[in-house]
């Protein structure tokens, strides 16, 4: 039998505030609380700030952010488990488990990261537009307390598939930090493996000097333009939002700056109709094409994206197509290492974005053909979309863990 209602206890039943200040001055690894629920090193300017009124937080206490729930149709809240301690904004409630063997600090983190507990939240925020959720709304708010061992099995369960996650982000970053190595080694100093295995230009391989670039290049490379290296170039474009039909069904991925994340893609946050396509900028892309960032939020400007399923996307988004898996994969890394040389480009023009005329005209050393088919990058994008999809699975997985936490049993059943 799963929970009933009554069977729900109000998390007040469980936490106390905690109210401890930095008066000693002694703590000094300042936190903020990001909307995922996560800390993250503090970004706040403290300069002539007095950090003896931050309040104290430690390992399995809480802090949260009560403020604009409504707004932002979440409540940011998170556990410290990588710290012993560390200071965060006296504006943030800190609140800890009155007893452990009472209830998991990490199943009650749990019970916080479901949808379903947001969407409560915002229920009970009040205040306008900004809809702040009283701390007395949500003490209020009930969950399932299954027998302490119980919750160790549920925590045990969910702690499995998160460490797979965060293993294979770091298999991920790995991959990635390998691409741009072999990228600058190969393609940058020159020292690709000769016919004997030894690196290139160190082992005495025939340098020659190019005009256009002012530097020696290996024999038989050439220096093209992304326009000359690619087979087609597009920008994208937006379907009329106040037309539903554009946006109502499931037929063709439509990306956006924010979600290329210099990452392998396989779906995207938004769809748009076939209707939506046709009646739009928006033009589908080929597998394979290299997305990069013209303009965004942030640090978004010159990210860029590998696309392993067929997608659309917005204006701010230029897409390359080559003629081959082993020039797209070349040209992905070619801009992942030079990102910062070309968005400085767009930096020093009048115009402070990317444009696609400018992408055009970003300069390539393209190699001779039999060092172009020894480069690893096919494989190595491969290996990160294997492992995003993975991810992807492992995430539904735990998403799936989290919505079974209403239908725990208190007691095992009897056979």
């Amino acid at each position: 039998m799963g929970k009933r209602m009554s069977d729900y206890k109000p998390i007040g039943d469980y936490i106390e505030l905690v109210d401890e200040r930095n008066k000693n001055l002694k703590i000094d690894t300042l936190l903020g609380l990001s909307i995922n629920k996560v800390f993250i090193p503090s970004v706040a300017n403290t300069v002539g700030t007095d950090m003896a009124n931050y309040k104290i937080i430690r390992r399995h206490q809480f802090a949260c952010s009560i403020m604009q729930v409504r707004r932002d149709k979440k409540m940011p809240v998170a556990l410290l488990q990588d710290f012993n301690e560390a200071i965060i904004s006296q504006a943030y409630p800190v609140f800890k488990v009155k007893d452990k063997n009472e209830i998991l600090p990490e199943y009650l983190m749990m019970w916080f990261s479901r949808a379903e507990f947001d969407r409560e939240a915002c229920f009970y925020a009040v205040g306008g537009v900004r809809g702040s959720l009283e701390w007395e709304d949500f003490c209020e708010m009930k969950l399932p307390v299954p027998d302490i061992e119980k919750q160790r099995e549920i925590v045990a369960e969910y702690n499995t598939v998160k460490n797979r996650i965060e293993l294979n982000n770091q298999l991920i970053q790995k991959l990635e930090e390998t691409g741009q190595t072999i990228y600058k080694q190969w393609f940058v100093d020159f020292e690709f493996p000769d016919e004997n295995g030894n690196g290139y230009k160190s082992s005495g391989g025939k340098m020659v000097w190019n005009e256009e670039l002012g530097r020696e290049i290996p024999e038989g490379w050439k220096v093209k333009n992304v326009k000359e290296f690619t087979y087609e170039m597009k920008s994208g474009g937006t379907p009329n939002r106040s037309i539903n039909e554009y946006w109502n069904s499931h037929d063709i991925p439509w990306l956006k700056t924010g979600e290329l994340k210099n990452s392998v893609i396989l779906d995207s946050e938004e769809y748009i109709s076939k209707k939506g396509l046709k009646n739009s900028a928006a033009k589908l892309l080929p597998i394979n094409s290299v997305l990069i960032a013209m303009y965004g939020e942030g640090n978004t400007k010159g990210q860029v994206g590998y696309l392993k399923v067929p997608s659309s996307s917005n204006q701010a988004c230029c897409a390359m197509i080559c003629d081959s898996e082993i020039k797209a994969s070349f040209l992905y890394y070619h801009l992942r290492v030079n990102r910062d040389e070309i968005v400085s480009i767009a930096n020093g023009g009048a115009q402070p974005n990317l444009s696609k005329n400018l992408i055009e005209e970003i300069v390539i050393i393209e190699p001779t053909a039999e060092i172009f088919k020894k480069h690893p990058f096919v494989n190595i994008l491969k290996s990160k979309e294997d492992t995003t999809k993975e991810i992807t699975a492992l995430l539904q997985m735990q998403n799936l863990l989290l919505s079974k936490m209403t239908k725990v049993e208190t007691e095992k059943e009897v056979v």
